[in-house]
């Protein structure tokens, strides 16, 4: 399958009542049982305000409650073509190009592609990678901050990145690269009987006889280890870091450690779905996690 091009995109959103059905049949859908009369009905979609009307009681469900597009006064057209956008692009969106695709203001671009963003992360989850067989790499990376100065590592945020090899990659923001840190993350988010692999870190110094349902290989690159013949390497955890900075960089120049973290979501989301990229936009269209669904 191909990703929706922009006339497939208003073809099948030409406006805000396409799109408030839309939210409406993948989050209710004809035959919904009223949650007042407890009742299967046809709901009919009212003229005056955003919402569809039960056939025997007239309770009204309201689709964009409890989503990102929930009190909010842009249009829903505009939020559909906004998360199409950052499904078409590899290094993510800006607030200033919302802004100017979209004639809201940068405040508005701004809220909306927070909102996105969260949006991507809920969707993709936190399940644990690796298990049984599996290889999981693990590094850590400096983002953001000036590098001038013997106190460079105090003004920079540390991104922690877990990849089962040729599978899913789950990151994060740690306060600093102990031990203390970056352990509790591994046992979080890496199943037991996964093979880790990571740099020559102090940090990770005897981990595999702190739990013994891991196995751990290391490289280490102060003497030019990189790939081992065993296997073992961080080559493709160092690759994602790599595309995370650039994209980072060249879209949005530099991101706080306030908010780095949402923006480390979406890489990590668009990552996990690299081999299905044309599943994304509907998934974002159909998927409400903060509603359980």
């Amino acid at each position: 399958m191909k990703q929706t091009t922009v006339r497939q995109f208003f073809a099948q959103f030409p406006n805000d009542d396409a799109c408030l059905e839309h939210l409406f049949n993948v989050r209710f859908g004809q035959g919904h049982v009223c949650p007042k009369c407890e009742r299967e009905a046809k709901w009919y979609r009212l003229t005056n305000e955003q919402a569809y009307s039960c056939q025997w009681c007239g309770h009204h469900i309201h689709p964009m409650v409890g989503s990102i597009f929930e009190k909010s006064r842009t249009p829903l057209q505009l939020w559909f073509y906004a998360i199409f956008l950052f499904t078409t692009s590899r290094h993510g969106v800006s607030g200033k190009e919302l802004q100017r695709q979209l004639g809201v203001t940068y405040k508005t671009a701004w809220r909306m592609a927070a909102l996105i963003r969260e949006h991507m992360a809920a969707i993709d989850g936190d399940a644990p990678i690796g298990g049984h067989g599996e290889v999981v790499e693990i590094d850590e990376t400096f983002m953001g901050g000036k590098t001038e100065g013997h106190d460079w590592r105090e003004r920079k945020t540390v991104v922690m990145g877990m990849i089962e090899r040729d599978g899913d990659a789950i990151l994060t923001v740690v306060p600093d690269q102990t031990r203390g840190s970056l352990i509790p993350q591994i046992h979080k988010n890496v199943l037991p009987g996964s093979e880790i692999h990571t740099d020559e870190l102090r940090a990770y110094d005897r981990f595999h006889g702190s739990r013994t349902e891991y196995t751990h290989k290391t490289v280490n690159h102060r003497n030019g280890e990189y790939a081992l013949p065993d296997g073992t390497s961080t080559n493709q955890i160092e690759s994602f870091f790599n595309h995370l900075k650039k994209s980072i960089a060249g879209t949005h120049t530099s991101v706080s450690r306030k908010h780095l973290l949402r923006y480390v979501k979406e890489f990590e989301y668009r990552f996990n779905r690299r081999m299905r990229p044309e599943t994304m936009l509907s998934e974002l269209l159909s998927r409400f996690p903060e509603l359980g669904a």
